[in-house]
């Protein structure tokens, strides 16, 4: 066949999102996928995984505001969900008397709208007892949201308060009666990322036309954002100019009345009627603030006064002194050594704690500065495990949450106290010792899935330039070394996202139980490769833009591994990847197309030349180049999955390609289905029979809306994989 030459119109109408003949086109090969997968064991493995997630014995976390004790639920009975508070103490004797605050399935019925729960952000009242929110609802699952003002006590939506109408929007509590609102009001307001650029403050009751512009950016960057300080005695407003998706600038107006008839800017042209100092710090570091502290951590080497500071360190110092000029103060408080990564830093009312991760497993530490910035290792946390840790109320408390989890290890919900690592507890919560290490285990999530038969070890592969690649092996026990485990390859690879060590219900009952004929169970593998965040910023910066490559060829050295040792062979190898893990799916489907079985390809990028056109890929630039720039091109349609296929048109000999599931959501307003639908459209030119599509209407770019579809978008790429994998 003739190689197609017009890949952005082979279909042009498949342009059109909601366009009635792209959504029939779609419907039309979505249906004939669900036949493709229609049978008694995907249904079984379908209701299965909506069990576990309806299971009212999941564990169950709170957020702390004042008397308030709140969790988003949602079950069988509540498919959309209800926000519901507790008191404290029912909470942690394991029985919790709930009060619904907000019941999303009434609500919807009334309005006539589905509404996906967004979250909701509580007023700040340091000291003192909140009873107001911003409650943040999506119609159809995508980014675009609506904000209203709600009343936990009266359990109802402000009359008079804030109400934002559907936007991508981003909104914080101000000073007072005020809000710092970024939404998009239309296009002169909008970035060519889709999101906003100007940030208004919006009075209670005050009309949004009205409202008075504090701090706008360039419409070429990507958004701009605004948040306050509200610690008595620090109060601060900061503003963020994201010039790109990593680095951009920041400025702080210290006090509590930024814009109150101040005069100036924030320079550059990026400031309208406020009063603020640009923070002085890398543009790709990220910058936060403890009272009257400063802390930066630079995600490249950073030369300061002489010193030179590595990519991931974390730096302190006073931020009055830093915004007048001195830089004697700067000082590291850590720095991660070359396996290491600092994945996160937090804060609680007088301390602070930083996430670390050595070789891809986490360990926790404290910060005191009240003592110097002294660090001290905290105890309790598993061995090849990953663990997320998060203030109870750091406003008022030191205490914090810490959920620690495995792949054959469920979640362990945690309370310490920071203010002592041996664990005698804080804030008048006691400490019975359950925990070990001073830490009071609050909830054990049950194991959903058999264990028994598979047992985790990591490894590390080597990729074409020599770097050492880890891998997660999730294998049977004893399992022979013949090349006949069917494995699943889980992989992302950008935007310095770590994959960790996590408990996955989905995965334990779509893929680690079931069976071969012949009865062997099969494997699970995640692989670290190079983009992610595993071993800090140069990780990531080892794959970013004209070197993306690396990662699929980290990808497909690990995959190769897996074969040389005899753990799986390729006709028995299935990969998955959604979003930028699509990008990747679609490149080692068109690169490497010997390796696999079969591949699941999720609301993926996979037109490189057009996608800073469509949603918010403009956004994305600084991952991937940008296509409007003579110099990026040639790198951008090297790692462009659709061009690549096009190639292979006209290619000599042939190929053997694995069975390939696309799969996407019209309402995903992120990536988009544009780029999926002429993927597959041109799979159809070239004659791939082995190709299936998969569209929803809702559920923007995770895929559901509800547990039902959750579970029918987690159990279609297992069974997909599965089948392809194991068929006769």
């Amino acid at each position: 066949m003739t190689k197609p030459t017009d890949l952005t119109h082979i279909h042009s109408f498949l342009d059109e999102i909601r366009g009635e003949a792209a959504l029939e086109w779609a419907a039309e090969r979505t249906r004939a996928t669900d036949e493709h997968l229609a049978s008694s064991e995907h249904e079984r493995v379908v209701a299965r995984i909506q069990e576990a997630m309806d299971a009212q014995d999941r564990l169950i976390t709170v957020s702390r505001h004042g008397e308030f004790h709140t969790n988003f639920w949602q079950d069988a009975e509540h498919p959309r969900g209800i926000w519901r508070t507790t008191d404290w103490d029912s909470y942690v004797a394991g029985t919790p008397r709930w009060e619904t605050l907000l019941d999303l399935d009434e609500l919807s019925a009334d309005e006539g709208v589905n509404w996906v729960w967004r979250g909701a952000s509580w007023e700040p009242k340091p000291g003192g007892q909140p009873r107001r929110a911003l409650v943040v609802l999506s119609p159809d699952g995508g980014d675009a949201v609506v904000v209203c003002e709600f009343d936990a006590v009266d359990r109802m939506f402000v009359e008079g308060g804030l109400e934002l109408p559907l936007a991508k929007t981003s909104v914080s509590w101000g000073f007072g009666d005020t809000f710092l609102v970024s939404t998009v009001t239309g296009d002169d307001d909008m970035t060519r990322s889709t999101y906003a650029r100007c940030v208004r403050r919006v009075r209670r009751g005050q009309d949004l036309a009205d409202a008075e512009l504090l701090f706008e950016v360039d419409a070429s960057h990507v958004a701009a954002g605004a948040g306050v300080d509200t610690t008595p005695g620090f109060e601060k407003t900061v503003f963020r100019d994201a010039e790109d998706f990593f680095t951009g600038t920041n400025y702080v107006a210290l006090g509590d009345g930024a814009g109150d008839g101040a005069d100036g800017g924030a320079g550059g042209g990026t400031g309208v009627g406020v009063t603020v100092q640009k923070i002085d710090a890398p543009g790709d570091a990220h910058v936060g603030f403890f009272e009257d502290w400063l802390i930066i951590r630079p995600m490249s080497t950073w030369e300061v006064n002489g010193q030179s500071y590595p990519a991931g360190t974390v730096l302190v110092v006073k931020t009055t002194e830093w915004l007048a000029g001195e830089r004697s103060g700067l000082r590291a408080v850590l720095v991660p050594e070359q396996s290491e990564s600092v994945q996160g830093v937090g804060f609680t009312k007088n301390f602070g704690f930083a996430l670390i991760m050595r070789d891809v497993a986490s360990r926790v530490v404290r910060l005191d500065p009240r003592n110097d910035w002294q660090v001290t290792e905290l105890p309790g946390v598993p061995a090849l495990s990953s663990v997320s840790m998060w203030p109870l109320d750091e406003e008022n408390s030191d205490d914090v949450w810490m959920v620690s989890e495995g792949f054959l290890q469920p979640p362990t919900l945690q309370l310490g106290s920071l203010a002592s690592v041996s664990g005698a507890g804080g804030e008048g919560d006691g400490d019975d010792g359950s925990g070990g290490g001073g830490w009071r285990v609050i909830g054990v999530a049950p194991e959903r899935f058999d264990v028994s038969a598979h047992e985790v070890s990591q490894h590390f592969a080597v990729s074409d330039d020599g770097a050492r690649v880890p891998y997660f092996l999730v294998a049977p026990k004893d399992a022979p070394l013949d090349g006949k485990t069917p494995v699943y390859v889980s992989a992302y690879g950008g935007f310095r996202v770590s994959r960790t060590p996590v408990y996955s219900s989905a995965v334990g009952l779509g893929w680690l139980e079931r069976r071969t004929d012949e009865g062997r169970a099969p494997a699970f593998v995640v692989a670290n490769i190079r983009g992610g965040g595993e071993y800090g910023p140069d990780w990531h910066a080892a794959a970013l833009r004209e070197k993306r490559p690396r990662a699929y060829e980290d990808l497909a050295a690990v995959v190769r591994d897996l074969h040389e040792r005899g753990v799986s062979s390729a006709a028995l190898t299935g990969m998955a990847g959604g979003s930028n893990g699509g990008l990747l799916a679609g490149n080692m489907y068109v690169r490497y197309p010997e390796l696999f079985g079969a591949i699941s390809c999720g609301v993926p990028l996979l037109d490189m030349l057009r996608y800073t056109q469509l949603s918010a890929g403009h956004s994305w630039i600084a991952e991937y180049g940008d296509p409007d720039v003579p110099g990026d091109v040639e790198h951008l349609r090297d790692i462009s999955a659709t061009h690549r296929l096009a190639d292979t048109a006209n290619s000599e000999g042939e190929v053997t390609w694995p069975e390939l599931l696309v799969w996407t959501t019209a309402s995903d307003d992120r990536v988009g289905p544009v780029q999926a639908r002429h993927f597959y459209a041109l799979l159809e030119e070239l004659g791939h029979r082995n190709a299936w599509y998969h569209e929803e209407v809702d559920g923007g770019h995770s895929g559901s809306v509800d547990h039902a579809s959750a579970a029918r978008t987690a159990a279609r790429s297992y069974s997909f994989i599965w089948g392809a994998l194991t068929r006769q």
